[in-house]
Protein backbone atom coordinates (compact mmCIF):
# COMPACT_ATOMS: atom_id res chain seq x y z
CA UNK A 1 0.00 0.00 0.00
CA UNK A 2 1.11 3.54 -0.68
CA UNK A 3 -1.47 5.56 1.25
CA UNK A 4 -2.21 5.98 4.93
CA UNK A 5 -4.45 8.74 6.30
CA UNK A 6 -4.71 10.02 9.83
CA UNK A 7 -7.88 11.81 10.93
CA UNK A 8 -8.21 13.64 14.21
CA UNK A 9 -10.27 16.11 16.19
CA UNK A 10 -7.97 18.93 17.34
CA UNK A 11 -8.24 22.52 18.46
CA UNK A 12 -5.32 23.47 16.18
CA UNK A 13 -2.46 22.00 14.11
CA UNK A 14 0.32 24.25 15.38
CA UNK A 15 2.30 21.36 16.85
CA UNK A 16 2.12 19.13 13.75
CA UNK A 17 5.31 20.45 12.03
CA UNK A 18 7.31 19.81 15.20
CA UNK A 19 5.75 16.35 15.54
CA UNK A 20 6.73 15.43 11.97
CA UNK A 21 10.26 16.67 12.61
CA UNK A 22 10.45 14.60 15.80
CA UNK A 23 9.13 11.38 14.25
CA UNK A 24 11.45 11.59 11.24
CA UNK A 25 14.47 13.01 13.09
CA UNK A 26 16.79 10.04 12.46
CA UNK A 27 17.84 9.31 8.89
CA UNK A 28 15.34 11.53 7.08
CA UNK A 29 15.39 14.87 5.33
CA UNK A 30 12.25 17.00 5.52
CA UNK A 31 11.43 19.73 3.01
CA UNK A 32 8.40 21.92 2.47
CA UNK A 33 5.68 23.15 4.76
CA UNK A 34 3.37 24.41 6.02
CA UNK A 35 0.64 22.14 4.72
CA UNK A 36 2.84 19.80 2.67
CA UNK A 37 6.03 18.04 3.73
CA UNK A 38 8.32 15.92 1.58
CA UNK A 39 10.15 13.32 3.65
CA UNK A 40 13.11 11.56 2.06
CA UNK A 41 15.45 8.91 3.46
CA UNK A 42 19.10 9.94 3.50
CA UNK A 43 20.18 6.49 2.29
CA UNK A 44 21.62 6.13 -1.19
CA UNK A 45 19.56 3.09 -2.00
CA UNK A 46 16.06 1.80 -1.23
CA UNK A 47 14.73 5.31 -0.84
CA UNK A 48 10.97 5.65 -0.46
CA UNK A 49 10.00 9.30 -0.65
CA UNK A 50 6.78 10.27 1.05
CA UNK A 51 4.57 13.33 1.01
CA UNK A 52 2.58 14.31 4.10
CA UNK A 53 -0.26 16.73 3.45
CA UNK A 54 -1.77 18.42 6.48
CA UNK A 55 -5.21 20.00 6.34
CA UNK A 56 -7.76 21.27 8.83
CA UNK A 57 -11.22 22.77 8.71
CA UNK A 58 -9.53 26.16 8.92
CA UNK A 59 -7.19 25.62 5.95
CA UNK A 60 -9.43 23.47 3.75
CA UNK A 61 -13.07 23.67 4.90
CA UNK A 62 -14.38 22.35 1.57
CA UNK A 63 -12.48 19.07 1.99
CA UNK A 64 -14.15 18.32 5.31
CA UNK A 65 -17.57 19.54 4.19
CA UNK A 66 -17.42 17.28 1.12
CA UNK A 67 -15.65 14.21 2.50
CA UNK A 68 -16.77 13.72 6.11
CA UNK A 69 -20.40 12.96 5.08
CA UNK A 70 -19.09 10.45 2.53
CA UNK A 71 -16.92 8.80 5.15
CA UNK A 72 -19.92 8.64 7.49
CA UNK A 73 -21.95 6.98 4.76
CA UNK A 74 -19.16 4.50 3.96
CA UNK A 75 -18.93 3.20 7.53
CA UNK A 76 -22.68 3.41 8.07
CA UNK A 77 -23.09 0.88 5.25
CA UNK A 78 -20.57 -1.59 6.69
CA UNK A 79 -22.34 -4.43 8.58
CA UNK A 80 -20.50 -4.06 11.91
CA UNK A 81 -20.69 -7.16 14.07
CA UNK A 82 -20.81 -4.80 17.05
CA UNK A 83 -23.50 -2.17 16.55
CA UNK A 84 -22.30 -0.12 19.50
CA UNK A 85 -18.82 0.05 17.97
CA UNK A 86 -20.42 1.36 14.79
CA UNK A 87 -22.04 4.18 16.73
CA UNK A 88 -18.70 5.04 18.33
CA UNK A 89 -16.95 5.11 14.95
CA UNK A 90 -19.64 7.32 13.42
CA UNK A 91 -19.43 9.61 16.43
CA UNK A 92 -15.67 9.90 15.95
CA UNK A 93 -15.99 10.66 12.26
CA UNK A 94 -18.60 13.34 12.98
CA UNK A 95 -16.05 15.42 14.95
CA UNK A 96 -13.06 15.05 12.59
CA UNK A 97 -11.47 18.38 11.70
CA UNK A 98 -7.83 17.47 10.96
CA UNK A 99 -6.18 15.26 8.35
CA UNK A 100 -2.65 14.04 7.70
CA UNK A 101 -2.62 12.30 4.29
CA UNK A 102 0.53 10.25 3.74
CA UNK A 103 1.50 9.04 0.28
CA UNK A 104 4.64 6.98 -0.32
CA UNK A 105 6.45 6.55 -3.62
CA UNK A 106 6.65 2.79 -3.11
CA UNK A 107 4.67 0.36 -1.00
CA UNK A 108 5.47 0.97 2.64
CA UNK A 109 6.69 -1.74 5.00
CA UNK A 110 6.37 -2.37 8.74
CA UNK A 111 9.22 0.05 9.49
CA UNK A 112 7.31 2.86 7.83
CA UNK A 113 4.08 1.79 9.50
CA UNK A 114 5.84 2.14 12.86
CA UNK A 115 6.64 5.75 11.97
CA UNK A 116 3.05 6.36 10.91
CA UNK A 117 1.89 5.01 14.27
CA UNK A 118 4.13 7.58 15.94
CA UNK A 119 2.30 10.34 14.07
CA UNK A 120 -1.01 8.70 14.91
CA UNK A 121 -0.24 8.74 18.63
CA UNK A 122 1.10 12.26 18.40
CA UNK A 123 -2.09 13.73 16.99
CA UNK A 124 -4.32 11.34 18.98
CA UNK A 125 -6.24 10.34 15.87
CA UNK A 126 -7.52 7.34 13.95
CA UNK A 127 -5.70 5.69 11.06
CA UNK A 128 -7.42 4.92 7.76
CA UNK A 129 -6.02 2.25 5.42
CA UNK A 130 -7.00 2.23 1.71
CA UNK A 131 -9.08 -0.95 2.17
CA UNK A 132 -11.22 0.73 4.85
CA UNK A 133 -9.52 -0.75 7.92
CA UNK A 134 -9.55 1.69 10.84
CA UNK A 135 -6.88 1.82 13.56
CA UNK A 136 -6.97 3.61 16.90
CA UNK A 137 -4.40 6.11 18.22
CA UNK A 138 -2.10 3.24 19.22
CA UNK A 139 -2.35 1.55 15.83
CA UNK A 140 -4.63 -1.25 17.02
CA UNK A 141 -7.42 -2.28 14.69
CA UNK A 142 -10.84 -0.80 15.46
CA UNK A 143 -12.77 -2.47 12.66
CA UNK A 144 -12.00 -4.48 9.54
CA UNK A 145 -13.59 -3.65 6.15
CA UNK A 146 -16.04 -6.55 6.50
CA UNK A 147 -17.32 -5.26 9.85
CA UNK A 148 -15.33 -7.57 12.12
CA UNK A 149 -14.16 -5.89 15.30
CA UNK A 150 -10.46 -5.47 15.95
CA UNK A 151 -8.61 -5.60 19.26
CA UNK A 152 -8.79 -1.88 20.05
CA UNK A 153 -10.76 -0.71 23.08
CA UNK A 154 -11.98 2.27 21.13
CA UNK A 155 -13.50 5.45 22.51
CA UNK A 156 -14.07 8.57 20.40
CA UNK A 157 -11.91 11.60 21.02
CA UNK A 158 -13.17 15.11 20.35
CA UNK A 159 -11.51 18.45 20.92
CA UNK A 160 -13.38 21.10 22.89
CA UNK A 161 -13.67 23.19 19.74
CA UNK A 162 -15.73 20.46 18.01
CA UNK A 163 -17.78 19.59 21.06
CA UNK A 164 -18.69 23.14 21.91
CA UNK A 165 -18.25 24.70 18.48
CA UNK A 166 -18.57 28.45 18.60
CA UNK A 167 -20.69 28.16 21.70
CA UNK A 168 -22.88 31.15 22.28
CA UNK A 169 -23.65 31.55 25.95
CA UNK A 170 -27.02 33.15 26.56
CA UNK A 171 -29.28 33.77 29.53
CA UNK A 172 -31.99 31.83 27.71
CA UNK A 173 -29.71 28.84 27.12
CA UNK A 174 -28.51 28.86 30.73
CA UNK A 175 -32.05 28.99 32.08
CA UNK A 176 -33.03 26.04 29.89
CA UNK A 177 -29.93 24.07 30.93
CA UNK A 178 -30.59 24.71 34.64
CA UNK A 179 -34.23 23.64 34.27
CA UNK A 180 -33.11 20.35 32.75
CA UNK A 181 -30.54 19.81 35.50
CA UNK A 182 -33.26 20.38 38.11
CA UNK A 183 -35.32 17.68 36.38
CA UNK A 184 -32.34 15.29 36.34
CA UNK A 185 -31.64 15.94 40.00
CA UNK A 186 -35.26 15.14 40.86
CA UNK A 187 -35.01 11.88 38.84
CA UNK A 188 -31.68 11.02 40.52
CA UNK A 189 -29.96 10.95 37.11
CA UNK A 190 -26.33 12.13 36.87
CA UNK A 191 -25.52 15.18 34.76
CA UNK A 192 -22.49 16.96 33.37
CA UNK A 193 -22.20 20.63 34.31
CA UNK A 194 -19.70 21.10 31.48
CA UNK A 195 -22.10 19.98 28.76
CA UNK A 196 -22.74 23.19 26.83
CA UNK A 197 -25.96 25.06 26.34
CA UNK A 198 -28.01 24.48 23.24
CA UNK A 199 -28.22 27.57 21.02
CA UNK A 200 -30.93 30.15 21.78
CA UNK A 201 -34.13 30.17 19.76
CA UNK A 202 -32.95 33.01 17.53
CA UNK A 203 -29.96 30.96 16.33
CA UNK A 204 -31.95 27.91 15.25
CA UNK A 205 -33.95 27.09 12.13
CA UNK A 206 -37.01 25.17 13.24
CA UNK A 207 -38.68 22.94 10.68
CA UNK A 208 -42.07 24.02 9.38
CA UNK A 209 -45.23 22.02 9.98
CA UNK A 210 -45.18 20.79 6.38
CA UNK A 211 -41.52 19.73 6.59
CA UNK A 212 -42.26 17.76 9.75
CA UNK A 213 -45.36 16.16 8.28
CA UNK A 214 -43.57 15.07 5.10
CA UNK A 215 -40.64 13.66 7.06
CA UNK A 216 -42.96 11.81 9.44
CA UNK A 217 -45.08 10.17 6.71
CA UNK A 218 -42.08 9.20 4.58
CA UNK A 219 -40.27 7.78 7.61
CA UNK A 220 -43.27 5.75 8.79
CA UNK A 221 -43.67 4.15 5.36
CA UNK A 222 -40.00 3.18 5.12
CA UNK A 223 -40.15 1.80 8.66
CA UNK A 224 -42.93 -0.52 7.52
CA UNK A 225 -40.71 -1.77 4.70
CA UNK A 226 -37.78 -2.23 7.12
CA UNK A 227 -40.03 -4.32 9.39
CA UNK A 228 -41.05 -6.48 6.41
CA UNK A 229 -37.34 -7.02 5.64
CA UNK A 230 -36.75 -8.21 9.20
CA UNK A 231 -39.78 -10.51 9.08
CA UNK A 232 -38.82 -12.07 5.72
CA UNK A 233 -41.97 -10.87 4.00
CA UNK A 234 -42.45 -10.75 0.22
CA UNK A 235 -40.12 -7.80 -0.38
CA UNK A 236 -41.14 -7.06 -3.95
CA UNK A 237 -44.76 -6.80 -2.93
CA UNK A 238 -43.81 -4.72 0.13
CA UNK A 239 -41.58 -2.44 -1.95
CA UNK A 240 -44.35 -1.83 -4.47
CA UNK A 241 -46.84 -1.08 -1.71
CA UNK A 242 -44.51 1.36 0.07
CA UNK A 243 -43.42 3.18 -3.08
CA UNK A 244 -47.08 3.42 -4.09
CA UNK A 245 -47.96 4.95 -0.72
CA UNK A 246 -45.03 7.37 -0.93
CA UNK A 247 -46.43 8.54 -4.27
CA UNK A 248 -49.97 8.70 -2.90
CA UNK A 249 -48.92 11.02 -0.07
CA UNK A 250 -46.46 12.89 -2.29
CA UNK A 251 -43.52 12.43 0.10
CA UNK A 252 -40.97 10.51 -1.97
CA UNK A 253 -38.71 13.58 -2.01
CA UNK A 254 -38.68 13.55 1.81
CA UNK A 255 -36.77 10.24 1.92
CA UNK A 256 -33.19 10.33 3.16
CA UNK A 257 -30.21 8.79 1.38
CA UNK A 258 -30.21 5.80 3.74
CA UNK A 259 -33.93 5.21 3.20
CA UNK A 260 -33.65 5.40 -0.58
CA UNK A 261 -30.75 2.97 -0.45
CA UNK A 262 -32.71 0.47 1.64
CA UNK A 263 -35.62 0.58 -0.81
CA UNK A 264 -33.29 0.11 -3.78
CA UNK A 265 -31.22 -2.76 -2.39
CA UNK A 266 -32.02 -5.99 -4.20
CA UNK A 267 -31.18 -7.92 -1.04
CA UNK A 268 -31.50 -5.42 1.81
CA UNK A 269 -28.87 -5.55 4.54
CA UNK A 270 -30.35 -6.84 7.78
CA UNK A 271 -28.56 -4.21 9.86
CA UNK A 272 -29.76 -1.38 7.63
CA UNK A 273 -33.31 -2.55 8.24
CA UNK A 274 -32.71 -2.78 12.00
CA UNK A 275 -31.35 0.77 12.08
CA UNK A 276 -34.38 2.19 10.30
CA UNK A 277 -36.90 0.11 12.24
CA UNK A 278 -35.62 1.66 15.48
CA UNK A 279 -36.57 5.05 14.08
CA UNK A 280 -40.14 4.42 15.21
CA UNK A 281 -38.93 6.32 18.27
CA UNK A 282 -37.78 9.25 16.14
CA UNK A 283 -41.10 9.20 14.28
CA UNK A 284 -42.90 9.27 17.64
CA UNK A 285 -41.08 12.51 18.52
CA UNK A 286 -42.10 13.97 15.14
CA UNK A 287 -45.80 13.30 15.66
CA UNK A 288 -45.45 14.66 19.20
CA UNK A 289 -44.10 17.89 17.66
CA UNK A 290 -47.14 17.86 15.36
CA UNK A 291 -49.42 17.68 18.39
CA UNK A 292 -50.68 14.16 17.66
CA UNK A 293 -49.08 12.70 20.81
CA UNK A 294 -49.95 14.38 24.10
CA UNK A 295 -46.51 14.09 25.73
CA UNK A 296 -43.14 12.45 25.37
CA UNK A 297 -42.94 9.96 28.21
CA UNK A 298 -39.68 9.07 29.91
CA UNK A 299 -37.53 7.14 27.37
CA UNK A 300 -37.71 3.73 29.00
CA UNK A 301 -40.55 2.05 27.06
CA UNK A 302 -41.08 1.67 23.32
CA UNK A 303 -43.69 3.84 21.69
CA UNK A 304 -47.22 2.70 20.76
CA UNK A 305 -46.62 1.35 17.24
CA UNK A 306 -50.31 0.74 16.53
CA UNK A 307 -51.17 4.35 17.31
CA UNK A 308 -48.13 5.50 15.33
CA UNK A 309 -49.37 3.70 12.22
CA UNK A 310 -52.99 4.76 12.69
CA UNK A 311 -51.97 8.43 12.82
CA UNK A 312 -51.14 8.26 9.11
CA UNK A 313 -53.12 5.27 7.80
CA UNK A 314 -56.41 6.88 8.88
CA UNK A 315 -55.73 9.77 6.50
CA UNK A 316 -56.27 9.54 2.77
CA UNK A 317 -53.74 12.23 1.87
CA UNK A 318 -50.94 14.36 3.24
CA UNK A 319 -53.30 17.32 3.34
CA UNK A 320 -55.79 15.40 5.49
CA UNK A 321 -52.95 14.32 7.79
CA UNK A 322 -51.76 17.92 8.14
CA UNK A 323 -55.26 19.15 8.93
CA UNK A 324 -55.13 17.08 12.13
CA UNK A 325 -51.83 18.56 13.29
CA UNK A 326 -50.98 21.60 15.40
CA UNK A 327 -47.23 22.23 15.59
CA UNK A 328 -45.95 22.82 19.11
CA UNK A 329 -44.25 26.05 20.11
CA UNK A 330 -40.49 26.22 19.35
CA UNK A 331 -39.78 26.82 23.04
CA UNK A 332 -41.46 23.53 23.97
CA UNK A 333 -39.54 21.57 21.32
CA UNK A 334 -36.24 23.14 22.35
CA UNK A 335 -36.90 22.29 26.00
CA UNK A 336 -37.35 18.63 25.03
CA UNK A 337 -34.20 18.74 22.89
CA UNK A 338 -32.18 20.06 25.82
CA UNK A 339 -33.60 17.38 28.10
CA UNK A 340 -32.84 14.49 25.69
CA UNK A 341 -29.33 15.88 25.10
CA UNK A 342 -28.48 15.64 28.79
CA UNK A 343 -30.26 12.31 29.20
CA UNK A 344 -28.11 10.99 26.36
CA UNK A 345 -24.97 12.08 28.21
CA UNK A 346 -26.18 10.16 31.28
CA UNK A 347 -26.68 7.02 29.14
CA UNK A 348 -23.22 7.29 27.57
CA UNK A 349 -21.60 7.99 30.93
CA UNK A 350 -23.15 4.85 32.42
CA UNK A 351 -22.23 2.71 29.42
CA UNK A 352 -18.59 3.81 29.55
CA UNK A 353 -18.54 2.77 33.21
CA UNK A 354 -20.06 -0.62 32.33
CA UNK A 355 -23.29 0.23 34.13
CA UNK A 356 -26.92 0.13 33.07
CA UNK A 357 -28.50 3.36 31.89
CA UNK A 358 -29.92 5.29 34.87
CA UNK A 359 -33.61 5.20 35.78
CA UNK A 360 -34.23 2.34 33.36
CA UNK A 361 -33.62 4.41 30.23
CA UNK A 362 -33.23 2.69 26.87
CA UNK A 363 -30.29 4.36 25.10
CA UNK A 364 -31.58 3.42 21.65
CA UNK A 365 -34.85 5.24 22.36
CA UNK A 366 -32.89 8.23 23.65
CA UNK A 367 -30.71 8.37 20.54
CA UNK A 368 -33.60 8.17 18.10
CA UNK A 369 -35.59 10.74 20.02
CA UNK A 370 -32.53 12.99 19.98
CA UNK A 371 -32.18 12.49 16.21
CA UNK A 372 -35.69 13.80 15.67
CA UNK A 373 -35.56 16.65 18.18
CA UNK A 374 -32.20 17.98 16.97
CA UNK A 375 -33.43 17.75 13.37
CA UNK A 376 -36.59 19.62 14.37
CA UNK A 377 -34.69 22.53 15.90
CA UNK A 378 -32.15 22.64 13.06
CA UNK A 379 -29.20 22.20 15.42
CA UNK A 380 -26.11 22.52 13.20
CA UNK A 381 -28.42 22.30 10.18
CA UNK A 382 -27.54 18.60 9.97
CA UNK A 383 -29.39 16.19 7.71
CA UNK A 384 -31.54 13.46 9.24
CA UNK A 385 -29.02 10.68 8.53
CA UNK A 386 -26.13 12.67 10.01
CA UNK A 387 -27.41 14.27 13.20
CA UNK A 388 -24.39 14.25 15.49
CA UNK A 389 -24.64 12.14 18.63
CA UNK A 390 -21.63 13.49 20.54
CA UNK A 391 -22.04 14.18 24.24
Amino acid sequence: MRHFTIFASRNDTGDVPGLIAEIFADGYKIDGGPGEYVVQQRKWFNKNKMVIRVASEDTDPDYFANNVPGMMGFYDRIPFEDEQLKRLVLTQISVINTMLAIETEKDYDEAYLTLFRGLLRGVDGIGFFPDGTLADHDGRIIVHPDGRSGNAEFRPRACTRKIRGEERVSAEGEQRKLATIAYLREMNIPWNEGLPQLPPLADLRFKSGEEIARRAVALLLVIQYACDVLQDEDLEQSRQFVTGMLDKYGVTAALTENEVELLQQEEPEHQDAVNISWQYEAYWALIWALGLVERLDFPSQACDCDFAIQAVSSCGSLEQFMERTAVRRPEEILDEADRIYRLHWACVNSRVKGESAPAGMNESIVMERRRALFWLIGCGDESWDHVRMDT
